[in-house]
């Protein structure tokens, strides 16, 4: 039984999705601990380090998921255009 040979091009698009995924799970993350960062310094004290912690969490948030959310689209925009031109789509 012989296999067919693997498209390069859905392997690297499947890869970009996988990374894309965990960059928005990871910057849709930080943003919610600097939220829950937020409200415990909000309800308890809040100090140098609780500010510093939420500066960090949003920067580092913004850093990964902008990325993330382009190379997202770009992937949906491939197999969109894969699905109206016939071609395969993995």
């Amino acid at each position: 039984m012989a296999t067919s040979p693997r498209d390069p091009v859905l392997e690297q698009r499947a890869r970009a999705s996988r990374l894309a995924d965990l960059g928005q799970r990871v910057g849709y993350g930080l943003f919610g601990l600097a939220l829950v960062v937020f409200f415990i310094g909000l309800i308890g004290d809040f100090t140098g380090g609780i500010s510093t912690a939420i500066i960090v969490c949003v920067v580092i948030g913004s850093i990964v998921l902008a990325p993330a959310i382009v190379v997202s689209y770009a992937v949906k925009a491939a197999v969109r255009d894969d699905l109206e031109h016939g071609r395969e789509v993995g």
